[in-house]
C-alpha cells in the first residue's frame, strides 16, 4: 500500500487539485440534492441517510471514495447561511475569499503555540490584531486577542478582569446579555452575578446604577458587562451612559459586540457603537458580521498590560534564553495551546474588500432588515415586534397562540423549505430572521413571508 500523500510540502499542491475538484463537485451535487435551505424530513430522516452513507467509519481496507461521499453527505445535510430562507441566527454565510485563505491555513498547518511553529502567521497575527484593536480603541498600543468566539471571548474578559482587579469579582449584567456571560462567571468561580432586568430590551442606565449603588453583600471589585447586538432582537445597549456609571462607581466595563462590532465597518451605522471605546475589553466576532468561516473571534483589550495575567513559561515553546534572542513568546496569547492561525482569513478578507467593501456588505444586510420589517408592517396577517437594530427582525402571526408560532417554525423546518429562529419576548414567542447573507432580494423576503402565512391555520 503506497503512502498517502501530504497536503504540503513539494507535492502537496498537485495531491490537493484533484482532490478540491472531488470536493467543488461533491458540494454541487449534495447541494442539488437538498433542493433547499435545510435537509427535508427532519432528525430522525437525517440521521438515516448519514447512517446509510458512512457505513463502516472504519473499515479494514480504505474506501477511495469517502472524500466524495461524506463530503456530499454533509452537504445534503447542512443547514446552508447562503440560501436566503436560512435566516435563523448569527451564522453567515462566509467569503469565498475568506474560505480561500482557510485552505492554505489548513494546509500548511501552522500551530501558534509557538514561534519555530508559524513564523509567519505569528507576525501577521499581530498585525491584524492591533488594527482591529485600534479599530475600536482609536489607538494604540492596545491589542486583541484571537478566540474561537463570543463565549471565549466573554469568559477570557472576566478572567483579566478577575486576575487585574483581584478577587472576588463581582459580575453585573442586564437580562438582555449572552447566556456565556453568566456561565463563565460560574465556570471562574466568581458570586452569582447581578442580573439588571431589562423589560425594554436594554440596560436602563438608572436601573444599573441602583444595582451599582445597592450592591448585596461585602464590597468588592465590579465588571460591568454590556451588549452591543443581542442575540434575540439585536439591540445595543446606551454604551455612553453605561460607561460614564461604571467610571462614577470605579467598576471595569466589558462590552459584548459580538454581533452589533461589524457595524465598525460601516460610516452610516458606526455611530450607533458610540461608547464602545471607553471599554477596558471588547467581544467582537467576525463570523457574525464579517462573513468568515467559523471560528472568527477576538478580544479586544483597552490596555495591554492586562494581558500579563496570562503569562506561561514552558521550556519547549518559550524558554527564557530563547526569548532573550528575540524570538517572539506565544504562549500568553491564548488559553489554548495548539492553535491554527484564523487569523490569515481575516486578514485576506480585510485587505481584499477594504472599509468600503466590508461597510457595503454591512449595510446591505441592515437595509435588507428593514425591508423585511417593512413588509412585515404591511401585511394584514403578520405583526412586527419592533423596527431593527441591525439585522434581525422579530415578528408572528397576528392572533396566533405561542404553540400555532412554534408549529410554524418546526413545519418549515422539518420541511425543509425555511430556516426561521425563535425567541421569546414580552412573555410571547416570536419567529426571528438574522438576515447576514448580503445576496438576499426583496424577493425573498417576500417568499419568506409568503411560507409563514401559507403555514399558518386560519
Amino acid at each position: 500500500m503506497s503512502t498517502p500523500p501530504l497536503a504540503s510540502g513539494p507535492q502537496g499542491p498537485d495531491a490537493l487539485r484533484p482532490l478540491l475538484d472531488t470536493v467543488l463537485d461533491a458540494l454541487d451535487t449534495g447541494r442539488r440534492a437538498r433542493g433547499g435551505p435545510l435537509p427535508a424530513g427532519g432528525p430522525d430522516a437525517v440521521a438515516a441517510r448519514v447512517r446509510a452513507a458512512a457505513g463502516d467509519l472504519l473499515p479494514p481496507h480504505g474506501d477511495p471514495d469517502a472524500l466524495r461521499t461524506l463530503v456530499h453527505t454533509l452537504t445534503e445535510g447542512a443547514a446552508d447561511p447562503a440560501h436566503p430562507l436560512c435566516a435563523a441566527h448569527l451564522h453567515c454565510p462566509p467569503l469565498a475569499v475568506a474560505t480561500a485563505a482557510d485552505l492554505a491555513v489548513s494546509a500548511l498547518n501552522p500551530s501558534l503555540d509557538s514561534w519555530d511553529q508559524a513564523p509567519a502567521a505569528s507576525e501577521l497575527e499581530t498585525l491584524v490584531t492591533r488594527t482591529l484593536a485600534a479599530e475600536i480603541y482609536g489607538h494604540t498600543p492596545a491589542d486583541a486577542l484571537v478566540t474561537t468566539g463570543g463565549t471565549e471571548s466573554n469568559q477570557l474578559a472576566l478572567l483579566l478582569a478577575r486576575e487585574t482587579h483581584g478577587a472576588p469579582l463581582r459580575l453585573v449584567h442586564g437580562a438582555n446579555a449572552h447566556h456565556s456571560l453568566p456561565r463563565a462567571a460560574w465556570l471562574l468561580g466568581l458570586p452569582a452575578p447581578v442580573v439588571v432586568p431589562t423589560p425594554t430590551g436594554t440596560l436602563d442606565p438608572a436601573a444599573l446604577d441602583d444595582a451599582l449603588t445597592t450592591l448585596p453583600g461585602p464590597r468588592t471589585a465590579v465588571v460591568v458587562a454590556a451588549t452591543a447586538g443581542t442575540t434575540d432582537t439585536g439591540r445595543i445597549d446606551p454604551l455612553p451612559d453605561i460607561a460614564a456609571l461604571c467610571r462614577t462607581h470605579g467598576a471595569r466595563l466589558h462590552i459584548d459586540a459580538a454581533y452589533g462590532g461589524g457595524l465598525l465597518f460601516s460610516d452610516r451605522h458606526r455611530p450607533a457603537l458610540t461608547g464602545l471605546d471607553a471599554a477596558h475589553t471588547v467581544t467582537l466576532d467576525l463570523h457574525k458580521l464579517g462573513w468568515q468561516p467559523v471560528a472568527a473571534g477576538l478580544l479586544a483589550v483597552r490596555d495591554t498590560t492586562d494581558l500579563t495575567a496570562l503569562h506561561q513559561r514552558a521550556d519547549y515553546l518559550n524558554a527564557d534564553d530563547d526569548t532573550e534572542a528575540g524570538l517572539p513568546d506565544l504562549l500568553g496569547r491564548s488559553l489554548r495551546t495548539t492553535r491554527r492561525p484564523d487569523i490569515l482569513k481575516i486578514a485576506v478578507t480585510l485587505k481584499t474588500l477594504g472599509r468600503d467593501g466590508l461597510g457595503t456588505l454591512v449595510d446591505q444586510v441592515c437595509h435588507r432588515a428593514q425591508e423585511l420589517a417593512d413588509l412585515i408592517r404591511a401585511h394584514p396577517h403578520l405583526e412586527l415586534h419592533s423596527p431593527p437594530t441591525i439585522s434581525t427582525v422579530l415578528f408572528r402571526p397576528t392572533g396566533a397562540t405561542d404553540t400555532t408560532v412554534a408549529e410554524i417554525r418546526r413545519r418549515l423546518l422539518t420541511d425543509g423549505r425555511a430556516v426561521l429562529g425563535r425567541t421569546r419576548i414580552d412573555d410571547r414567542l416570536w419567529l426571528k430572521t438574522t438576515l447576514l447573507n448580503p445576496h438576499t432580494r426583496p424577493d425573498d423576503l417576500a417568499a419568506l413571508l409568503t411560507l409563514v402565512e401559507g403555514n399558518t391555520p386560519r
